[in-house]
C-alpha cells in the first residue's frame, strides 16, 4: 500500500490549508457562533475544492478533512462531500448523478445524513398506508433526532430501519428544528411527515444494502480523518504553549511529565491517522474496507478524546477558558467521539465482522 499523495491531491491539500488558516481564525469562529460560516464555504466551493473530491477519491477527502479539523472551521464539507458527492455518484442512479451533483459540486445544494439507520423512519407508498417495496419514489414518516449540519442542508440522505437510502428535499413534509450539540454543527432534528423522498439508486435490495454498508464506512473514514485534524491542531496549540509558557524560570516544555503527555498525544494522532489513509486507500482501490473503517472509527474515538483532553491538561488553568481557541478542538474531539458510534460500538461490530470473516 501507497499512503503518498498524488500530484492533485498535495495540491488541494496546500489549497484547503491557506483557505482554512485565512479564514477560520478564532475571531471570525467565535463571531459565527454555532452556524456555519458561508464565507468560507463560499471560498471552497469557488476555489473547486468541493467538487474535486470525486476525482481525489476518499483519501483526497481524508487530506482535506484534515486541514479542516487543524482548524474546526465550521462548514458542512464532510458531511456533504460524503453523503452527496461520493454517495450520488457510487450509487446514483444516472438521473440522479445529472440532476444532483452540479448542485453539489459547486456549493448551492448540500446534502448531509440521517446516519447511522433510523429505526423510527419509515417508507410508505405515495398516497398510500402501505409500505414500500422497492419503489423508486415514498413517502417518508418518523423523526431523526440529530442529524449534524441539518440547518445547512438542502436534502437529507435518510437510512432508514431496513437501511433503504432515500433523498429528500428539505421542503414540505419536513420540519427542521435547531439542536445544540456538544460541538457547533449546526444540527437540527428532522421531522417527516410523509415528506417525499426518492430512493438513491435502483432501490434493489441487495443493491441498497451494499450501498449503506459503503456510505457508512465512507463516513466513519471520512470523519476519521477530521478527528486526525482536531487532534492535530489540538496538539499544536499545546505545543506552543509549552514552549513558551514558564514555570519556576524554565518552560513548560521542559519537564519531563508534560514531554510524555504530549508524545502520547503525537502517538494516538499519528495512529488515528494512519488508520483513516488505510480504509481510505483500500476504498479508492476497489478493495475490502469495511473492517478497516471500523478500526479508523476506534481510533477516532478511544484516542481522539484522549488527544483533545490531553491539549487542555497541558494548557493548565488557561486551558479551562471557554473562549480559549483549544477548547474548540475539545468540543469537535468529544463530538467526533461519539458520531457514527462510539469506540465500543465500533469494536462490537469489528468483532462481529472478524467472527463471521469478513
Amino acid at each position: 500500500m501507497d499512503f503518498t499523495p498524488t500530484e492533485e491531491q498535495t495540491a488541494a491539500r496546500d489549497l484547503a490549508a491557506r483557505i482554512f488558516t485565512d479564514l477560520a481564525t478564532h475571531e471570525r469562529l467565535t463571531a459565527t457562533g454555532t452556524g456555519s460560516d458561508p464565507e468560507l464555504w463560499k471560498a471552497l466551493t469557488g476555489a473547486g475544492l468541493v467538487g474535486a473530491v470525486e476525482e481525489l477519491g476518499l483519501l483526497g477527502l481524508v487530506l482535506l478533512l484534515e486541514e479542516q479539523g487543524r482548524t474546526t472551521a465550521q462548514v458542512p464539507y464532510a458531511a456533504s462531500c460524503v453523503f452527496g458527492i461520493l454517495a450520488v455518484a457510487a450509487h446514483g442512479t444516472r438521473d440522479q448523478r445529472e440532476r444532483l451533483l452540479p448542485g453539489l459540486r459547486d456549493g448551492s445544494l448540500v446534502a448531509v445524513g440521517a446516519f447511522p439507520a433510523q429505526p423510527d423512519v419509515r417508507a410508505s407508498a405515495p398516497g398510500g398506508p402501505e409500505e414500500a417495496q422497492g419503489a423508486a419514489t415514498a413517502e417518508l414518516t418518523g423523526t431523526v433526532p440529530v442529524v449534524p449540519w441539518l440547518r445547512d442542508a438542502t436534502h437529507v440522505l435518510v437510512a432508514d430501519g431496513r437501511r433503504r437510502l432515500w433523498l429528500t428535499p428539505l421542503a414540505a413534509g419536513a420540519t427542521v428544528t435547531p439542536v445544540d450539540l456538544t460541538a457547533p454543527w449546526s444540527a437540527g432534528r428532522l421531522t417527516l411527515d410523509r415528506a417525499d423522498a426518492e430512493r438513491l439508486g435502483t432501490g434493489e435490495p441487495p443493491q441498497d444494502t451494499g450501498a449503506y454498508d459503503d456510505i457508512l464506512a465512507t463516513a466513519r473514514t471520512a470523519f476519521a480523518g477530521l478527528q486526525a485534524g482536531v487532534c492535530a491542531g489540538s496538539l499544536a496549540r499545546a505545543v506552543t504553549h509549552a514552549n513558551s509558557r514558564e514555570q519556576f524560570g524554565r518552560p513548560l516544555a521542559t519537564r519531563q511529565a508534560v514531554q510524555l503527555k504530549a508524545a502520547d498525544a503525537h502517538l494516538d494522532t499519528e495512529a488515528i491517522r494512519v488508520t483513516a489513509y488505510e480504509a481510505a486507500w483500500r476504498r479508492d482501490a476497489g478493495l475490502p474496507y469495511a473492517t478497516h473503517a471500523l478500526t479508523a472509527a476506534w481510533w477516532a474515538s478511544e484516542a481522539g478524546q484522549r488527544v483533545v483532553h490531553t491539549g487542555q491538561h497541558l494548557h493548565g488553568g488557561t486551558g479551562a477558558d471557554l473562549d480559549h481557541p483549544v477548547h474548540r478542538h475539545f468540543l469537535w474531539g468529544r463530538q467526533l467521539d461519539a458520531y457514527l458510534g462510539c469506540g465500543s460500538e465500533a469494536l462490537q461490530e469489528l468483532g462481529k465482522l472478524i467472527a463471521h470473516g469478513e
